[in-house]
């Protein structure tokens, strides 16, 4: 293959130097196309040729330089002149760590300029006015144009983004939440980055039911890592936004410049800082003047531009900027008829909170105002929309809880153990290292089927009896093995109460079919769950010297989560009475305790925190170590 490539090469710059009737190549790209009417069919047709092949030489030859260079500039010239190379494989492109900066051609950066775009003055207005409304406060602006993708410096919570002002914490969380996939759950091959194979997520051999990254060891990470899931989490939620066949991604025109001036592929802090010093978008015309956008129709090519522009995010337009990009992937007639009232902004006052139809856009691709299942049906053709499908990653709310709103399973049920968790005034995550904990109860399972069964032959309407020769019928159905004694005994009427034939199925092991777990848990789910809430800010501490300023940092709190089975406050009643006065054997004595309890060393504690994940877990019992963790 290596042979042929170069033959095709050598071929191709020779024919290129053969003089062609006319100077072509030389013209504007936009005259390119023009040729001289009286030329002759065979003569056109032979300079054609030259020139389609003479254009592949010089594209291989300057893709060939910058490979060796160690240069990321071909995969932007794949971008901006959508030449069709392949891209290079994972395991020859070095870690950006180890990417020399080098030298950007000039011809590269005339392409990026020629392809980016500026927005016209009425889109300009329509986005600015569907984000911040027409009156918008500068404390508003301050906090959104003061946030970018930065991870912790903490080594406990590298893996997570900082938030230093209130306002965009629902973009932060809703990337977090993905970042914390491909971080967990969907690792790189042979240690290397690989972008674009994990684009494709079905099928992939690097994704992993359970997390191979503990949280004792965020603070190995290293940064290709950490830069490599916050590009792909950034790609995959525009990908979703343009209903996977596009992306826009929204970037500021002063940077060009300032690129340039510098001579390189990348940014630095001083010299983001530098582009940014002053800059304002207090207003539609604002943001018109300085926005900038590049649209890509192939994931690969939005990856590899995202890691060059990735520094530009993670700057102080970055949070803001990306809002755009997610917007403008959508499209802004779209958006609006996503959501039930179109009228307010999606920045909402007084505090500039990211309202649900943003998160919901980052979740979803969808900038529904709901979050419940698929559309709720108000009659005379009116409906309020909520989750259209499946999401990799969930939603869980505090306001539930306080039954002002209600999470249908799409959110609670998402691909990935990971959920965005929104409270009156928050967005942080909550997040599991095994996709076990998203598994039902087996005994729950167990117990719903024989109750269903029982359900069936019960002629008495809703009593809770059967008969006894129902009994003997339901026990063939269900493969129950009972005791000739136990059978007896619950025999010695002609009828069976639901209630004595759950207790002698809690006392029969289930390898005959009963409900007894040899395990001790009894039919209760234990697992670990993850906090982090990655607010940064000075707070005032009132409990000590007036006006002393405290640091706030990002946390990480592990969760000691046990979780009853869902039998009915009555059955379990009478579960915990039968087991303090009937052994396993069916005679008087001790046993091991039957109702699901935690034990004396984990007490159970409560915290806000708590209440949304019992709207997950139904009566969930958590505990912790240290201060409780927090959603505000």
């Amino acid at each position: 293959m290596a042979d042929h490539d170069d033959e095709e090469l050598k071929m191709a710059l020779q024919m290129s130097l053969q003089p062609p009737p006319e100077a072509k190549r030389s013209k504007p790209l936009e005259n390119a196309g023009t040729t001289d009417s009286n030329e002759a069919p065979d003569a056109r047709a032979r300079r054609l040729q030259r020139e389609q092949l003479a254009a592949a030489a010089e594209r291989r030859m300057l893709s060939a330089q910058m490979n060796k260079a160690g240069n990321a500039a071909p995969s932007l010239v794949r971008v901006q002149q959508a030449v069709t190379a392949p891209a290079y494989p994972a395991k020859e492109r070095p870690p950006p760590a180890e990417r020399p900066s080098q030298p950007l051609p000039q011809q590269v950066k005339r392409s990026v300029e020629r392809e980016s775009q500026s927005l016209s003055s009425g889109q300009a207005e329509e986005l600015y006015h569907m984000v911040f409304g027409r009156t918008v406060t500068k404390d508003i602006l301050s906090q959104w144009c003061n946030q970018g993708f930065r991870f912790s410096s903490e080594s406990d919570t590298s893996m997570g983004l900082v938030q230093r002002e209130g306002g965009p914490c629902g973009v932060l969380a809703a990337i977090q939440a993905l970042v914390l996939k491909y971080l967990l759950f969907m690792t790189e091959e042979g240690g290397q980055p690989s972008f674009n194979a994990l684009l494709h997520n079905i099928g992939s051999q690097h994704i992993s039911q359970t997390s191979t990254v503990m949280p004792d060891s965020f603070s190995s990470l290293a940064d290709h890592q950490k830069t490599r899931a916050l590009v792909l989490a950034m790609a995959e939620t525009l990908w979703l936004s343009g209903r996977k066949h596009r992306a826009v991604l929204a970037s500021l025109n002063i940077l060009y410049p300032q690129r340039e001036d510098h001579g390189h592929d990348g940014y630095d802090d001083e010299m983001m800082a530098k582009a940014l010093e002053g800059l304002s978008i207090n207003s539609a015309s604002e943001l018109q003047k300085v926005l900038r956008i590049n649209t890509f129709t192939s994931q690969n090519d939005l990856v590899e531009f995202l890691k060059e522009m990735l520094p530009v995010f993670q700057s102080r337009m970055g949070a803001l900027l990306f809002l755009f990009s997610a917007l403008l992937s959508r499209g802004l007639d779209a958006v609006q008829a996503d959501r039930d009232d179109p009228a307010p902004p999606l920045v909402t006052a007084p505090f500039g909170h990211a309202s649900q139809e943003i998160v919901n856009l980052l979740l979803c691709g969808h900038a529904v105002s709901n979050v419940f299942d698929d559309r709720m049906d108000l009659g005379d053709g009116l409906c309020l929309k909520g989750i259209p499908t499946n999401v990799e990653v969930g939603f869980l709310s505090l306001l539930e809880s306080l039954n002002f709103c209600k999470v249908g399973q799409y959110l609670k049920h998402p691909r990935w153990p990971i959920w965005v968790v929104g409270s009156e005034s928050h967005y942080t995550v909550l997040f599991a290292l095994d996709t076990d904990v998203q598994k039902e109860n087996e005994l729950e399972d167990r117990q719903s089927q024989i109750r269903k069964a029982f359900d069936a032959h019960d002629q008495s309407g809703g009593g809770g009896f059967i008969s006894s020769d129902a009994l003997q019928q339901l026990l063939r159905d269900m493969n129950i093995n009972m005791p000739r004694d136990k059978l007896e005994s619950l025999c010695s009427t002609d009828y069976v109460v639901w209630n004595e034939f759950w207790q002698v199925l809690m006392q029969l092991d289930k390898s005959l079919g009963g409900l007894k777990d040899s395990s001790g848990l009894n039919g209760r789910k234990q697992f670990d769950l993850y906090h982090f809430n990655g607010i940064a800010k000075a707070v005032i501490n009132n409990t000590q010297n007036a006006g002393e300023a405290l640091q706030q940092r990002p946390r990480l709190t592990k969760l000691r989560v046990s979780v009853p089975p869902k039998w009915t406050p009555e059955e379990f009643m009478a579960d915990v009475s039968s087991s303090q006065i009937v052994g396993p054997s069916g005679k008087d004595g001790s046993s091991e305790p039957q109702g699901p309890s935690l034990s004396k060393d984990e007490p159970a504690q409560h915290a806000p925190l708590v209440d949304c994940i019992r709207t997950r877990w139904p009566r969930a019992v958590c505990n912790w170590v240290g201060d409780p963790p927090s959603i505000v």
